[in-house]
């Protein structure tokens, strides 16, 4: 008889979430595989986003191939879809949300150098066309995360795991210090 694997999903009594979500957001701006989505799911819950904005042709759920990688996430964090990512850029700005896309250009701040003081949002652009130039223009702040090989750029699941946690450390070591 096959025992079935434990769940390493933390029960209560392991330990209990941070009291409230962090007020950080993201918006994903026309990602096209669902396969990426669910992973930004998954490291959206281990790391208490406030909110997932789904944007253009980014897989939302219910949907079998974002469940693969989110693992049940997808019910945890809250999301929202939304026809056109620039309209939900102006939302978050109207309610007082600091919005930065992350993007490789030559005029984009390493993200190691920019204030990424809360209440904030990250904008993560198409696997290949990056975030639409028109939504690169309202936004307040165009960051990169430094490139330091051949290719160009990372997956956006795993640019998405970098730039969130380096956002959480910086705010855990405000509080610290």
């Amino acid at each position: 008889m096959v025992e079935e694997p434990r769940s390493r999903d933390r029960t209560p009594e392991e330990g209990p979430l941070s009291p409230d979500p962090f007020p950080l957001h993201a918006v994903l701006d026309n990602i096209r595989s669902a396969f990426n989505v669910g992973s930004i799911f998954r490291t959206s819950e281990a790391a208490r986003l406030d909110h997932l904005h789904l944007c253009g042709i980014t897989a939302s759920p219910p949907h079998e191939q974002l469940e693969k990688t989110a693992l049940g996430t997808s019910f945890r964090v809250p999301w929202t879809h939304h026809l056109h990512t620039r309209d939900a850029v102006r939302s978050l700005q109207a309610s007082g949300v600091t919005v930065v896309a992350l993007e490789l250009r030559e005029d984009a701040t390493p993200i190691y150098e920019l204030d990424l003081d809360a209440p904030l949002a990250l904008v993560f652009g198409h696997e290949v066309a990056g975030v639409d130039p028109e939504v690169l223009k309202i936004v307040d702040a165009v960051a990169a995360l430094p490139m330091h090989g051949r290719k160009n750029s990372l997956n956006v699941a795993v640019s998405f795991g970098i730039a969130v946690f380096e956002t959480l450390r910086r705010w855990d070591a405000a509080i610290r210090s």
